[in-house]
């Protein structure tokens, strides 16, 4: 018995963006690919994105607060380095 060609998620930008946010059949194929699990991901990234200033938040406010970046780097589970260059922000001259 021949082996059936696995369904593939669209290549096209637009085609793939359209196709992520429905529940419908992968473009040009009559085949059936779910795009939940891109769904999650995209969700996933979004959570990260927020999360991210969120915490560039916090750790601002931590130093307005008078808080050392030693302090804070123990909080972030890095080094003082770590902490300084990634919140840090940029001497401008």
């Amino acid at each position: 018995m021949p082996k059936m060609p696995k369904p593939t998620a669209p290549t096209d930008d637009e085609a793939l963006a359209s196709w992520v946010e429905s529940d419908d059949f992968a473009p040009n194929t009559d085949d059936f690919v779910d795009a939940a699990p891109l769904r999650r991901v995209a969700a996933a990234v979004e959570a990260v994105e927020r999360a991210d200033k969120q915490l560039a938040t916090e750790v601002a406010a931590a130093r307005d607060a008078g808080l050392s970046w030693t302090v804070i780097a123990v909080a972030l589970g890095v080094s003082r380095q770590a902490a300084r260059q990634r919140f840090a922000e940029p001497v401008r001259h």
